[in-house]
């Protein structure tokens, strides 16, 4: 019987709740976009790439190149915070279905595993 120590123990133990957290987050975070690309309203990439099946980190990465020659159906504003109580307006572009569709149908990243991952979710999507 292999013993581990309380120090190992306590480490094991912190290290399976950032698993279940990380779990959790990103399965709320699948579940928020579908919800909102059900509404039919138009929507950032990433909540459309999010609900078409990749994980959020994915699609935070590839939002920007996606998005990139796209012309948006609708622009609108939003409010981040930065430091202390600075806020900025930054603009926000929405993309309905019907372009998201067309857009994944080419889109192909140069690595060939994202490659084949987004082809696959062109496969379901379309």
């Amino acid at each position: 019987m292999i013993r581990t120590t309380r120090r190992e123990h306590r480490a094991n133990r912190r290290a399976l709740r950032a698993t279940l957290r990380r779990r959790t987050a990103g399965t709320r975070a699948t579940q928020r976009a579908v919800r909102a690309v059900a509404t039919g309203t138009p929507q950032p990439v990433r909540t459309r790439l999010v609900a078409a099946g990749l994980d959020d980190a994915t699609a935070k990465r590839f939002a920007g190149a996606f998005s990139r020659g796209l012309v948006a159906d609708v622009v609108g504003e939003t409010r981040i915070k930065l430091k202390g109580r600075v806020r900025k307006a930054v603009a926000v572009k929405l993309y309905a279905a019907r372009a998201f569709a067309a857009r994944l149908a080419t889109y192909r990243p140069k690595d060939s595993v994202f490659a084949a991952r987004f082809e696959a979710l062109a496969g379901v999507a379309v």
